[in-house]
């Protein structure tokens, strides 16, 4: 059980790293040809059409300052990331709704991934993992903070709780 709490104490800042190389790459990648990310938006209907390049613009420099914030530790930006990975999954359900076979436009218009996997489904399965992946974050967060402002219980007898903790003999 030790070795896998050590594990696990490692996952939550690399997570954070990777997630934040992954938000940094997807926006910047956006915002290098955001005219591109601006037609898949527009075909995704989300946006009237002369609100396309402006969305898709403020939503790729939001990407990449939710990645710098996530380098840097910014309190709440594992929860910002894991609602834009809900409001991703959503939006890619609603163009497999619509029936759609493009790219999602997630890593710009030069990515490897828009002629490796063209459609919105692998995109779809990707962002599940991520938000998979980013809960489980937030929950091993969740359970550090709680344990670390969780108090040892006294014992009748001054000796080691069940917790481990040795205490002092009060006179």
């Amino acid at each position: 059980m030790q070795t896998i709490t050590a594990y696990l104490q490692w996952f939550v800042p690399a997570w954070r790293w990777f997630l934040a190389a992954i938000f940094i790459w997807s926006g910047g990648s956006k915002l290098i040809a955001p005219a591109d990310f601006a037609v898949v938006m527009d075909a995704l209907g989300l946006v009237p059409s002369e609100l396309s390049l402006p969305a898709a613009v403020l939503l790729a420099a939001g990407e990449v300052l939710l990645g710098l914030g996530l380098v840097f530790g910014v309190r709440g930006t594992m929860r910002a990331a894991t609602a834009l990975l809900i409001f991703f999954i959503l939006v890619l359900a609603h163009g497999i709704g619509l029936g759609l076979d493009i790219d999602c436009g997630c890593f710009g218009s030069r990515s490897p991934e828009k002629t490796a996997f063209q459609g919105l489904r692998p995109a779809l399965y990707r962002d599940l993992l991520l938000l998979a992946l980013t809960i489980g974050a937030l929950w091993l967060q969740w359970l550090r903070a709680a344990g670390a402002g969780s108090k040892p219980k006294l014992s009748a007898k001054g000796t080691t709780n069940p917790a481990g903790y040795k205490e002092e003999q009060k006179c």
